[in-house]
Formats: C-alpha cells, sequence, structure tokens
C-alpha cells in the first residue's frame, strides 16, 4: 500500500491555524472539504469527534492519526497538517501533537484503513522522518518527505 496514493499533494496543510483538538479536526475537515469535491465539512468532523470520543487517536511523540468512516465515500482520503506550535490533543504521552495524519475511509473498507494506519504507524518509527517534516518548510516539501517515505516502507 502506498499512502500518497490517498494524499494528494492539495491535501496537506503546512500550517494549522488551530489551537485545540477540536479546532484542528475542523480545520482539516474544512481542508478536505476544499480539496474533493462531493465532500461535507460537518460530516467529516462529526466521524472524528465520534472516534475522538471512543479515545485519543493522539498517539504520542507529536503525532495524531484522526480517522474515520463515511457510508458514501469511494475511497479512502488521507490528508496531513502540521502545527508548529502544537495542539493539545490529549495524547498517550500527553503532550501536544504537531503532525496530523487524517484518514477517511469508506464504510466498508476495514482492511484498507488498518493497512493506512499499520503504514502511517511505521513512519512515525524514523526519527529522520520526523525531523524531515519539522525541517520542511512549506507545503511542497512535505509532501517530498512524506512520498520519500512511503517510497522506503
Amino acid at each position: 500500500m502506498k499512502i500518497c496514493q490517498y494524499l494528494k499533494p492539495g491535501l496537506i496543510i503546512s500550517e494549522l491555524k488551530a489551537q485545540n483538538k477540536e479546532e484542528v479536526l475542523k480545520e482539516l475537515a474544512d481542508w478536505i472539504v476544499d480539496q474533493v469535491s462531493g465532500m461535507n465539512s460537518g460530516e467529516i468532523l462529526q466521524v472524528l469527534l465520534d472516534r475522538e470520543r471512543l479515545g485519543s487517536t493522539g498517539i504520542g511523540e507529536g503525532f495524531a492519526i484522526p480517522h474515520g468512516k463515511l457510508k458514501f465515500l469511494d475511497q479512502m482520503i488521507i490528508a496531513f497538517g502540521r502545527s508548529r506550535q502544537g495542539i493539545p490533543f490529549d495524547s498517550l504521552d500527553g503532550k501536544s501533537a504537531y503532525y496530523f495524519f487524517v484518514l477517511i475511509a469508506p464504510e466498508d473498507s476495514a482492511g484498507l484503513h488498518l493497512k493506512a494506519l499499520a503504514k502511517i504507524s511505521r513512519f512515525l518509527k524514523n526519527s529522520a522522518f520526523k525531523e524531515s517534516l519539522f525541517q520542511a518548510v512549506d507545503q511542497e516539501k512535505l509532501n517530498q518527505v512524506i512520498q520519500e517515505q512511503d517510497e522506503l516502507l
């Protein structure tokens, strides 16, 4: 599986403006709707918030992987956002999240959804990847860093 098959360059936000968990989920949902026709921001936000109520998707070390499923979706969509100041996200380690991979998958795609979560989790084990995300100056460089990591794994 290649993450970049679902994470298009336009779905990367290099400077999130949000200050808290709900704001970052809304900002990412709105960004997805701006980039992908036929999507509804309210529905995306609701599935992400519903998932967060089950337990935080803030996995620690500065990363969160908010995810959810929608009935009407044909294929998975992945978005990425970076916050330079960090956002409190109820992460497992109690620290703020700086990097957000958002997965929105079709309701009947459990296998694909889990493969994407697993692959992104493997990305995060690479300390050079994390440093490169931090150093990337813009959307284009972030896309390049993610593509390079995607090709390695």
